[in-house]
This record gives C-alpha cells, structure tokens and sequence, in this order.
C-alpha cells in the first residue's frame, strides 16, 4: 500500500486499542533528556500533487544513474533491466506471500528458485547452488563458518584484495564464534601471489576466501591458487566470493579451477541499483558438502499423477530442525530477487549473455586506452574484467568532484579502504557508458594530471 490516510479520529482509535492516551506515550522508554524539546517546526501541510512536486524537486538534486554517466562499481554494478523483467515479477503465478512451506501452492515461488540454483551451478561451474541467501557480502560470511563445519580449523584467511564491505561483514559473523581471521597481502600486480600463499596458511587455517575478480576488477589465477594450498595436514577450503555475476559469462568458470565453494552476488542479473540492495547471494559448491550448506535447497520431483513438481528439499533454518544442528538462520525469503534474476537469465540467453560481457569488456580496455593517452596508468598490470584501478597525479577525492560537476558520477576513490593507495582510483564500465562518455572522463581526468 502506498498511501494510508490517518485522520485524528483514526489516530484515537489506534490509540484507545494499545491502551495509551496520546501519541507522546509510545515514546514513554526514552529518557526525558534525549527528547526533542519546543513545538512542531513541521512546514505547512501540502496537497498530494504539491508534495510529490516538491519532493521530485528535491530527487533531481542527485546524481542517479538515469540522467548521469556511472563509472563507479566497487560491488555495485549498473546494468540495463530489460523492462519484462518487471511486468514479469508482478505475474502471480510465480511467487508466494511468503517462504514456500507448503509445495502444493508454492509451485511458482520453488520453480523460480529451482531454475536459479540450475543456472547458478552452470554459470559458477560447480555441482549445486542454494537460493535464498542476502547478499554476496553474508554468502562470504557463510561460506567461511561452512568452510569450518566441513574442516574443523579455526582460521580463515581473508584475500585483503577481497571487497572492504564483504570483509566487515565477514568479521562481524565470525566476532563470536571463536574462530580468527587472518590476511593475504596482494601483490605488485594486484594479485594474490600463490607461492607467498603457503606461508600465510597456518595449520588450521579452514578457508582461503579470495574475490573473482578482487575489488581492483582483477582476475585472479585461481587454478594457481587452489594448486598451492598445502594439502597436510588437512588441505583448506577455497572459497571464490563473485561480486559481479556477469563476469563469469567470460572467465572460466570457478568450479573448474579446483575452487570448493563459491559465494557470489547475482544482482547484476536484473535487479535494479539502490541504497544498501535489494541484493541477492548464493552459495555453489559440491554435491558432498550439501548438508553443511545455508540457505535453502529446492528439488525437483513427481507427484502421484507423474507430473513434474518442485519441492523444499533441504533447509537449514534453526527454526526447521535442532537449533544444534542449523547450519544458518536465514530468515528473510530472497525469493522475488530470485525471480529477477531466473528472468533475466532465460530472457538473454547464453549468446546474448556473452556479447553483453565482451561489451563490458571491450569498453572497460577503450577506457583504459583513452587514460593511457593522457599519462595516467593503471595501478596494476593483471588482466580485469569490467572494472580497473588507475594511478591519478593528485587526490582522487578532488577529481570525484570535478567529475561530479560535469555530471558524471567518476569511480570510487580506493585511499578510503587502502592508505596505501593514496592516489588510487577505481573505475568501472557497463554496457550503460557510451564511448563518448568514456571520452569526456578520460579527458577530464587528463587535463587534471
């Protein structure tokens, strides 16, 4: 419901049913000094038509992806959603209120799921995928404590290239669960260097958790890496954490690379920008870890009939079985992300999927051309995908706000999450950078350096 009117006499309705005499009661908890003293300072009221005015007024004061150029990824990836992806979403048919516990009207909400843990297993290169899980941030903090249920080793190695946001949340799950989480320099070339590797993986060291690409946009030789984990006493799980899910379009898929798990984020795949999501995360992985997997598990079945049906196969939730036993508690239901995501998949296709990744691609290696031309360099020399790091003359900070004055929303400035990489700059392209946008940020940022 967009609109719910509330006139006085509702309000004292409302009122009289909790059993309070007025509104100032429901803030009863909060001690007298933390309230706001003196009278409503509220503007006068508005009709419907004034206030959507004034509040469109004050939405055209922002840079948005719609009217502006985004050369900003760093986890955030600004894709085109084809508009039946919408029309889609609002077909009853394929999704339920809420988590499918009763498959016999929850056919549409299980098929759409089934078919995301199909394309995601065959995209990642691994056996099965789950569904359900919030984003790719917590399907990497996931991944580790599943990593130590499958091992039993306390430690979890954390890639410093893997995304700052992703290792926050990775730290935050893991604050109270006794394990310690140490970390993997990057090397000269932004990669992780897998002969250094050997010697940051202790003993119990349960998880190795590296980003494809890493939070520079590189590409990383996983092949390299899983080969150089020692093997005794007890070999370490390599956990893949994949921000942006249309990369793996291109590069080889993970499970090909000797990776155990991976934990990705799917929101490229049709899910639209926005303030902290609506993301959506999976884990994939191999059939022999499945009973240590989060989330949830739909299958696919007969019924009495033989006709083919979908059903809950496996779910971890505390709620479902022994709290000792829950492997999670996720709660949340991602299933209409999930939805997003199966449509956008089947509408594009393997081809089309293709030609849109070589489009980000090629004109990611246009802009880093264009830079080249103008002196500025990137900060490593390992192949990218559709994201890149480049090494400015002055504060990145100073050429975000020149961009932003010419309407262009410039990249993300690294020194925030690195000091080491004081004059950094991360920049991104998607299909929704045209080359002459590409031409004016290079020459921008040229006529700065």
């Amino acid at each position: 419901m967009r609109y719910l009117p509330a006139g006085r006499g509702d309000i004292e309705k409302m009122l009289r049913a909790i059993g309070v005499h007025n509104v100032e009661e429901l803030f009863s908890s909060i001690p007298e000094d933390l309230r706001a003293k003196g009278g409503d300072d509220s503007p006068a009221p508005l009709t419907e038509g004034q206030l959507t005015s004034h509040f469109a007024a004050m939405a055209e004061k922002n840079a948005n992806t719609g009217s502006t150029p985004c050369f900003t990824g760093a986890g955030a990836y600004d894709h085109e959603i084809p508009s039946v992806i919408k029309h889609m979403l609002l077909r009853s048919e394929f999704y339920t209120a809420y988590t499918p516990y009763q498959p016999e009207i929850s056919q549409g909400t299980l098929q759409a799921a089934f078919e995301f843990q199909t394309m995601m297993a065959d995209l990642t290169g691994m056996e099965l995928c789950n569904a359900s899980l919030y984003d790719g941030a917590s399907a990497a903090a996931e991944a580790a404590l599943m990593a130590h249920r499958l091992h039993r080793g306390r430690r979890v190695l954390l890639a410093e290239s893997l995304n700052p946001a992703y290792r926050e949340v990775v730290k935050t799950y893991l604050e109270h669960t006794g394990l310690s989480i140490d970390t993997l320099p990057f090397g000269v070339s932004g990669r992780i260097d897998p002969e250094s590797l050997v010697s940051h993986v202790a003993p119990d060291t349960c998880a190795v958790i590296v980003g494809q690409p890493n939070y520079f946009g590189i590409v990383e030789d996983l092949t390299s890496i899983a080969a150089a984990l020692p093997r005794e006493p007890k070999k370490p799980l390599l956990v893949a954490s994949v921000p942006e899910a249309l990369s793996l379009v291109l590069l080889d898929p993970p499970g090909s690379a000797g990776v155990d798990i991976v934990a990705g984020e799917a929101r490229s795949f049709g899910l639209p920008l926005g303030y902290g999501g609506p993301y959506v995360g999976y884990v994939s992985t191999k059939t022999a870890y499945v009973r240590q997997m989060p989330g949830r598990i739909v299958g696919q079945t007969s019924d009495l009939d033989d006709k083919r049906g979908f059903v809950l196969t496996l779910s971890t939730r505390e709620q479902h079985i022994r709290r000792e036993k829950a492997t999670s508690n996720i709660c949340s239901n991602e299933g209409l992300c999930v939805l997003a995501v199966t449509i956008y998949l089947a509408l594009y296709g393997r081809k089309k999927l293709v030609e849109l990744a070589k489009l980000n691609l090629s004109k990611a290696e246009y802009l880093k051309g264009l830079l080249r031309k103008r002196g500025i360099e990137p900060l490593f020399d390992a192949p990218t995908f559709n994201e890149f790091a480049v090494r400015l003359s002055g504060k990145p900070a100073e050429a975000l706000d020149r961009l932003a004055e010419e309407n262009i929303i410039g990249g993300y400035d690294l020194s925030s999450d690195y000091p080491q990489l004081e004059n950094g700059l991360l920049l991104c392209c998607t299909e929704r950078v045209s080359a002459k946008d590409c031409e004016r940020l290079a020459d921008l940022l040229g006529g700065l350096s």
